[in-house]
């Protein structure tokens, strides 16, 4: 008698959906007999890495036949002279989802509750559910984080909150005074992670300090990451900063090698190179305010972007537009997996990116209300 796979699994996976990614866009080219599709659909920096960064990669190729430093001892090192800490506040992960993962590995027991607002970076429930934890979903309100909710949601079983912020796919954020009135309320024994993968798109006098709250002896982890404005999303490289005792039960289920040496180069050129992400957040305002005033001429409803990313209703079915845009050579994100069925989520891109987009979005639109 055959035995399934399935039987064989952790019960806790069997209700997962796994990610899926869009296809290259070399695979669309060819489907769509195009040669010049632009991907507006994964928050990337359209930007490429800087010649610093560059240099650096290519040097640290030279020793490709040697592993990496497993302790990530150079950028551990830079990272905390950044935010004014040690090295044993900072742990390095596989981008932030590595980071993620560890987090809930780590801390969440079976049974245990995690927090998690909706809808969110989708990464959340997949891992909470993998390890055979509870999901209570907490659902966003006017597409910000309800922390007020997040607050009510909290009972003796949560081990867990996440707060992305700025939040994916929305793109909004929750203040600093909101944060603080959130963070009286948390039991000590809540661990709140904040995910900022977006933050340096985000920063302004309301935009809430998470390393403040570890600072103070807080439960708290902060995420980021070097794949947005850092422009090296193909390297995947993030970091996560806590207290040394969180840190130290992380690294005892990190993978020895899990970020590697061309990535841990790239990401210590690109904290001294300040310029380019100067020059990046300059374009990403730009561009914001550009797509912005299109679709307030559109007549169509956006949420309030502090990222690199507009959630914008198109006022009919995504799906469809989203479809439609391909053929005129545009891929963007329709959120219809989220529960939204008339939302794109938009990554801003070049000046002229922006342009073809916008100018395909129109002829879409046009011709949906003549259809």
């Amino acid at each position: 008698m055959n035995v399934s796979w399935e039987s064989l699994a952790n019960d806790h996976i069997l209700g997962i959906a796994p990610y899926e990614p869009g296809k290259p866009i070399e695979e669309l080219e060819r489907e769509l007999g195009l040669s010049d599709v632009i991907k507006l659909a994964s928050n990337e920096n359209p930007l490429a890495p800087s010649d610093r960064v560059m240099k650096a990669m290519h040097a640290a190729l030279t020793h490709i036949n040697r592993y990496p430093d497993g302790s990530g001892y150079y950028l551990r090192q830079a990272i905390a002279r950044r935010h004014g800490l040690t090295s044993d506040h900072v742990i390095l992960g596989n981008g932030s989802n590595d980071l993620i993962e560890l987090m809930v590995r780590a801390f969440l027991r079976p049974g245990e509750e995690a927090v998690i607002p909706h809808p969110s970076f989708v990464v959340y429930p997949m891992i909470v559910q993998a390890v055979g934890g509870i999901r209570v979903v907490v659902t966003l309100k006017d597409q910000r984080l309800d922390l007020e909710a997040m607050a009510r949601a909290i009972t003796p079983m949560t081990k867990m909150v996440f707060i992305a912020n700025p939040n994916n796919p929305t793109a909004t954020i929750v203040t600093a005074d909101e944060v603080e009135h959130f963070m009286a309320r948390v039991p000590d024994k809540v661990i709140v992670v904040f995910d900022e993968a977006y933050i340096e798109f985000a920063h302004g006098p309301d935009f809430p300090d998470s390393l403040a709250y570890l600072k103070q002896g807080r439960k708290v982890a902060s995420l980021r990451t070097f794949s947005k404005a850092a422009s090296l999303a193909g390297l995947r490289v993030g970091y996560g900063v806590a207290d040394p005792d969180c840190i130290s039960l992380l690294n005892r289920i990190r993978q020895p090698f899990n970020v590697n040496s061309v990535a841990q180069a790239a990401a210590l050129a690109a904290l001294e190179d300040d310029s380019h992400v100067v020059e990046c957040l300059r374009m990403i305002e730009a561009g914001r305010a550009f797509l912005t005033q299109e679709f307030t001429a559109m007549r169509l409803k956006y949420a309030p972007s502090r990222a690199n990313f507009i959630l914008v209703d198109v006022g009919r079915s995504a799906s469809d537009v989203f479809h439609w845009l391909l053929k005129e050579g545009v891929i963007v994100r329709p959120m219809t997996s989220f529960g939204m069925e008339s939302a794109l989520r938009v990554t801003i891109g070049t000046p002229e990116e922006n342009r073809r987009f916008v100018k395909a979005l129109q002829k879409v639109l046009a011709g949906a209300k003549s259809a």
